[in-house]
């Protein structure tokens, strides 16, 4: 995803945080040696949330695991620092208002619940990071659909999304995901991009895993942003067509169930400043009279997709969030500032979309509020 006002904006807070706990840090203390640590930590900090850009990693010819470790750690110490100084402001505008100076004991409630909220953003982090990231589990979603042939009711779709096997997903764990899929017995099986996070991830291992996917009328996919990022779009599809995968890039292909006609179409990933030119030339692909299902990593492209006839858009690239905060109601997390269709099943007229959180993740590696899925969508009738 690429929002530069957004990055500009993470940059500024993160280091005006950094620059708050440094003078705090500073002013606690005059030992020469524990201030040189805070400064150099903070630089090294700094110099570590560049690797969290993969077009970073890429340009500068970083090795591409180091890259994701230090960049996460960096990412993730900045996310749980900024959650800490807003507490600790909030806490020290009670302790203001509430004169607890003149009552112990609320002076001591108080202090016990503050040092639990403070180090609640490092616990978040680290269930997000070491229980909810790997808690796979299959998502079953009907999808209903105006005028959908008798002949599609209930055909079973696998959507597999967003895999990133890399530093922070092992191939067992991908296996993992695998086993769970192969006992679904869909009748089509598509992979809606990101295999990888960067070009010196185990590409090949990824290829092998999903290689074990079984479908009655075949597996599959469409291009993501990383296999862009990582040069490797080309050797993606050759390599799956070997083992049985079959890549849409910029192609259709029509299947028969029954008396009915399911069009699959894909494109390679279209990135959000295309925004003027989503799914050019996409409309020669849709055939007349069949239903007509693309295959797009970028779900921002729904509204285009609506407009030139395809009945349902499978897309991924938001990983539901990832980190997602539920506050009266509403989703708050970073994926709402690229597009409205975060997550799940979205209609308009006649046409649906279904957006997976997928499987692994980018950036800080932890799923919070939004954990991997295995998709199981069922076709039906509106």
């Amino acid at each position: 995803m690429a929002n530069y006002s957004l990055d500009l904006a993470l940059i500024a807070i993160f280091a005006l945080v950094q620059w708050r706990i440094t003078a705090i840090v500073l002013a606690a203390t005059c030992r020469r040696w524990v201030r040189f640590a805070i400064l150099l930590f903070g630089v090294v900090a700094a110099l570590s949330y560049v690797l969290t850009f993969s077009e970073a990693v890429a340009a500068l010819h970083f090795p591409n695991h180091l890259g994701m470790v230090l960049g996460a750690g960096s990412l993730a110490y900045f996310m749980s620092a900024t959650c800490v100084m807003i507490i600790y402001q909030m806490l020290a505008f009670v302790r203001r208002r509430l004169h607890v100076e003149t009552n112990p004991g609320r002076r001591r409630v108080l202090n016990v619940a503050g040092s639990a909220l403070l180090a609640s953003p490092f616990i978040a982090m680290g269930y997000g990071a070491f229980v909810q990231r790997t808690d796979f589990r299959v998502r079953e979603v009907d999808i209903p659909l105006p005028g959908l042939p008798h002949d599609l009711e209930g055909l079973r779709i696998l959507q597999l999304s967003d895999i990133h096997l890399s530093a922070f997903l092992s191939e067992g764990e991908l296996a993992r995901v695998i086993d769970e899929a192969l006992g679904l017995h869909p009748h089509l099986t598509v992979i809606t991009g990101d295999l990888i996070s960067g070009r010196s991830d185990p590409l090949d291992a990824c290829i092998r895993q999903l290689a074990r996917l079984k479908a009655d009328a075949g597996v599959f996919g469409c291009m993501g942003n990383h296999e862009r990022y990582a040069r490797v779009e080309d050797y993606t599809a050759r390599t799956s067509a070997r083992v049985g995968i079959h890549f849409l890039r910029g192609q259709s292909q029509t299947l028969r169930f029954g008396d009915a006609l399911l069009n699959l179409a894909g494109l390679d990933f279209e990135s959000y400043g295309l925004r003027k030119r989503y799914l050019s030339g996409a409309g020669r692909l849709i055939v007349p009279g069949a239903t007509n299902v693309l295959l797009q990593h970028n779900p921002d492209v729904f509204p285009e997709a609506v407009r030139q006839g395809y009945n349902l858009l499978l897309a991924g690239h938001t990983h539901g969030g990832q980190v997602t905060v539920e506050i009266l109601d509403q989703s708050l997390n970073p994926a709402r500032f690229f597009t409205p269709y975060v997550y799940g099943l979205y209609r308009a007229g006649n046409s649906a979309a279904y957006v997976t959180r997928g499987i692994g993740t980018i950036g800080v590696p932890a799923r919070i509020g939004a954990p991997p899925e295995i998709s199981l969508l069922r076709l039906g009738k509106a």
